[in-house]
């Protein structure tokens, strides 16, 4: 995230963000270019318990299509998704030929085991054109024709597309398409059945390239004659584009009955006719947020339409198209600011923070021929689908310092190191905001016996305050005044995040806090890991790092654990990583806040044993590189390499007896990874008497360009103190993806001689 920079689609890559034509496609596969490093791969869900239900639950799919695509900005606010527990997939979506999703979508999404897809559309009269030529592949420049006379009068069918598009996927990270033909077909049927045919084709080489969970989604829109004719259900019309897909995306204007017949056709189909295996939950029944001739009218009615896709029980997918509707509806509305959109986004998701509080929904408008559906009131969308966890930390380590991707400033360790009145968004900072306390936690006493009511909670995102990143999650207790025996002290049990943990293995947790409450009232705060759902006991084994908290900077602390699962299971199990907050009751009513500024969760690392080499990450070099088609001087890249410190040998092989079995060393494994880098700035004065690197100024971090490595440094980034400067010093500082910031001396600098 630069301090202030360019629309990420003019960046220093020479890679396009997206195509608007097929041919600029060609163009980009005759240039060399490298696959993006700093990319997280997918990693799908683990599967938890044994409840054979939540398997034929319907999905949730979300296709973004935010004011066209491409419009965040490192420096201002705008519209980022964060209920990514809920959802399966995510489409980015643009009106280009070929959209491709920025690396920080891709990121946010991997990050919580989501997939995400890119969109290939053909719309208008140029759309027709390259409708055709996807089919017949890439053209010559020569003349050029058939050998001999041929009766062959089918439509030509070329792989070239299809390999062009696994390709790019591939390079970019991301893991298939939406296809979204909406143009009549020149070639009517002849055309429909070489597209149907070619769609295996990208198919099969998007799940060679990418992987078997790489997708093709087809978007209900042209049928088997050519025509443009959307069908709001599957039917033989549309049958034959989706056979060869991997699911069908229905239009949004069907009627209540549609979703069941919709079904009904479904188990009508010969199961040998599945070439790609099908089950009903890869039928997405589109909802258009917007509420154009949608059912139940869109918006906060969007329930309405659910309720007749019946995810749970029908077992059809959803696909909810639009949610941006949420802030572009509001963003020119007196008292708008991300505050109040946050708290109108996560009422239409999860409910309004306030038990019981009634949420306002539009009048439910039959069309012509509607029954007048009973709807009820009000549901989230969450209500619909099952929460589901990130990666099992043994596969991804997770790493959360609270971020919904947007921010008004910038802390390193608890220190302010920039801020902004504008704001700032990073969709590759976005991180898991704590899926078990929205849209209000539900605490409980440790001790099962306590009579007493449990303390009112709420949550909410601090702005102002954070350890790592924009934000900190900001939990409230209001706490009741108590008096005689019921000022007795107490704990009480605040769950936080949903993880899938395997059984056996050891995972460390960190914790970092800051309590801001009152000073009469002494708050004891603890990490704990549970087990979710009706496992009797708490099944793990503690073991404390920490036996206390140990004092960070900026009134922060730290909390760290090993913890064991111990389970006759062999899947994994569903648990939750919490608080567990002890305090005596104060005599008067009070409300106390306490900050959570990250939580981490991974495999527990070899001890420092004798023997036993532990990596330490550090920086090991960096380059600064001037870009020579750039006007300004300032213009360049940083570039760097990381490396691991195995630590001093402890002992020798001449100590050792030349028979002993027992290998003078043994390595960890695991390689240090990077979650991102931050990047400092400072003049060298001309007398050579340059401060530490703790006087440089923070400039901005790694991600927005999906580049593991490099930095492009702008003007824009740079204070204007440092316009005329004829040498700069720029520092790299590590983040692991573990959440820790690299100390000083195992980072670098580089010097960059401006001209």
């Amino acid at each position: 995230m630069p301090l202030r920079g360019t629309d990420h689609t003019e960046d220093i890559r020479s890679d396009a963000a997206y195509f608007k034509t097929l041919a600029d496609l060609d163009d980009w596969a005759t240039k060399p270019h490298a696959g993006l490093d700093g990319v997280l791969p997918y990693i799908a869900r683990p599967l938890v318990g044994t409840d054979a239900s939540s398997q034929n639950r319907g999905r949730l799919l979300v296709c973004h299509d935010y004011k066209g695509g491409y419009t965040e900005t490192p420096s201002g606010l705008a519209y980022t998704f964060n209920f990514w527990s809920y959802c399966d997939t995510f489409i980015y979506f643009s009106h280009h030929r070929v959209t491709v999703p920025p690396a920080g979508w891709i990121n946010a999404a991997h990050r919580q085991g989501v997939k995400m897809l890119g969109t290939l559309i053909f719309e208008h009269d140029a759309g027709q054109q390259d409708c055709l030529r996807v089919l017949v592949g890439h053209l010559p420049q020569s003349k050029t024709g058939p050998a001999a006379p041929s009766a062959d009068s089918s439509f030509p069918l070329s792989p070239h597309y299809a390999k062009l598009l696994a390709e790019l996927a591939h390079q970019r990270g991301f893991d298939g398409y939406l296809l979204n033909v909406e143009v009549p077909l020149i070639g009517r049927i002849e055309q429909a059945r070489a597209l149907a045919a070619w769609i295996s084709v990208l198919e099969s080489e998007l799940k060679r390239r990418i992987g078997s969970h790489a997708e093709t989604i087809w978007y209900d829109s042209v049928v088997v004659t050519g025509d443009l004719r959307w069908q709001d259900r599957l039917n033989n019309y549309n049958l034959p584009f989706f056979l060869p897909s991997s699911g069908f995306f229905t239009n949004y204007t069907w009627r209540p009955n549609y979703p069941s017949l919709t079904a009904q056709y479904f188990f009508s189909l010969d199961p040998a006719l599945m070439t790609v295996p099908k089950t009903l939950q890869d039928i997405y029944v589109g909802i258009d947020v917007w509420g154009r001739g949608q059912h139940g009218g869109g918006g906060f009615g969007s329930y309405r339409s659910l309720a007749h896709i019946d995810p749970e029980f029908l077992g059809l997918s959803v696909a909810f198209f639009g949610p941006g509707w949420s802030w572009e509806t509001e963003q020119d509305k007196p008292g708008f600011s991300w505050e109040t959109w946050w708290a109108y986004e996560r009422k239409l998701w999860i409910g309004p923070e306030t038990e019981g509080e009634a949420v306002e929904v539009p009048p439910h408008n039959p069309r012509a021929g509607e029954p007048d559906c009973q709807h009820g009131e009000f549901t989230p969308v969450s209500a619909f689908f099952p929460r589901q966890a990130p990666p099992n930390p043994k596969e991804l380590p997770f790493l959360t310092y609270f971020s919904p991707g947007i921010g008004y400033a910038w802390f390193v360790q608890g220190k302010k190191a920039y801020g902004t009145t504008a704001g700032w968004t990073d969709l590759d900072k976005t991180t898991a905001l704590g899926d078990l306390v929205w849209p209000r936690p539900l605490p409980q006493w440790v001790d099962s016996q306590e009579a007493l009511p449990v303390p009112a909670t709420s949550t909410s995102l601090c702005l102002t305050d954070a350890w790592l990143g924009g934000s900190s999650l900001n939990i409230t207790l209001s706490l009741l005044g108590q008096e005689g025996e019921d000022n007795a002290r107490r704990s009480l049990w605040i769950p936080v995040q949903t993880l899938a943990l395997s059984p056996h293995v050891s995972y460390t947790v960190t914790l970092v806090y800051k309590v801001t409450s009152h000073s009469i009232l002494e708050l004891d705060v603890t990490h704990s890991v549970k087990v979710l759902g009706d496992s009797p006991t708490p099944a793990f084994d503690v073991k404390q790092r920490t036996p206390q908290s140990s004092g960070l900077s900026h009134g922060w602390q730290s909390l760290s654990a090993d913890v064991i699962l111990r389970s006759d299971q062999s899947t994994n199990v569903l648990s939750a990583v919490g608080l567990v907050v002890g305090f005596k009751a104060p005599t008067d009513a009070i409300d106390t806040n306490i900050l959570l500024g990250l939580m981490s969760v991974h495999p527990t690392s070899p001890s420092p044993a004798p023997g036993i080499s532990t990596h330490q990450p550090k920086i090991l070099w960096a380059d600064y590189a001037l870009q020579p088609k750039n006007a300004s001087r300032l213009s360049g890249v940083l570039s760097w390499d990381i490396a691991a410190s195995l630590g001093p040998v402890t002992s020798t092989a001449l100590a050792r007896d030349p028979e002993d079995p027992t290998p003078l060393w043994t390595l960890e494994e695991a390689f240090p990874a990077f979650a991102f880098f931050n990047i400092y700035a400072q003049v060298y004065p001309s007398d050579g008497n340059i401060g530490g690197p703790e006087t440089a100024i923070w400039i901005g971090t790694t991600g927005l360009d999906g580049r593991r490595n490099r930095f492009g440094v702008d003007p824009a980034c740079l204070p204007v103190a440092m316009s005329n400067a004829k040498t700069l010093r720029f520092y790299v500082q590590g983040v692991t993806d573990r959440g820790a910031v690299l100390t000083w001396d195992n980072c670098v600098f580089v010097d960059a001689h401006l001209s």
